[in-house]
C-alpha cells in the first residue's frame, strides 16, 4: 500500500529514460508506474531482492536487467521508491558479497 505522501525518484543517468523530477503522492506515483507498464511491449519480470538492507525489486526486460527499485517502508506503507536504471550503477547488482565472521 502506498503512503499518501510517497515519493518516487528515478535515475537513468542520462542513458535510460527516467522521470526528470521526483514524483510525489500516491495517485501520481501509481499513474507513473501503471503508465510505464502499459507501454511495455516486452517481457517484463521482477524478482524480489535486498538492496542496502531494504526490500527491492530487480526489474528485467526481455531477460536483461533494466533496473532495481529499492523500497522504503514505514508503518506498513511504502513511503519511498528509488528506481535506478542507470547502467553504470547496476554493474554489480547481481553479485553477492559473502559475509564472514572474524
Amino acid at each position: 500500500m502506498l503512503a499518501p505522501e510517497v515519493v518516487l525518484i528515478s535515475d537513468g543517468g542520462g542513458i535510460k529514460q527516467a522521470a526528470p523530477r521526483p514524483i510525489t503522492g500516491a495517485d501520481k506515483v501509481a499513474r507513473f508506474i501503471v503508465g510505464g507498464l502499459g507501454k511495455a511491449e516486452v517481457a517484463l519480470t521482477g524478482e524480489s531482492t535486498v538492496v542496502n538492507g531494504n526490500p527491492a525489486l530487480l526489474v528485467r526486460v526481455d531477460g536483461e536487467i533494466d533496473g532495481v527499485i529499492a523500497i522504503r517502508v514505514e508503518d506498513a506503507r511504502i513511503t519511498g521508491l528509488y528506481y535506478v536504471r542507470n547502467p553504470d550503477k547496476l554493474t554489480r547488482i547481481e553479485s553477492e558479497t559473502p559475509l564472514t565472521l572474524r
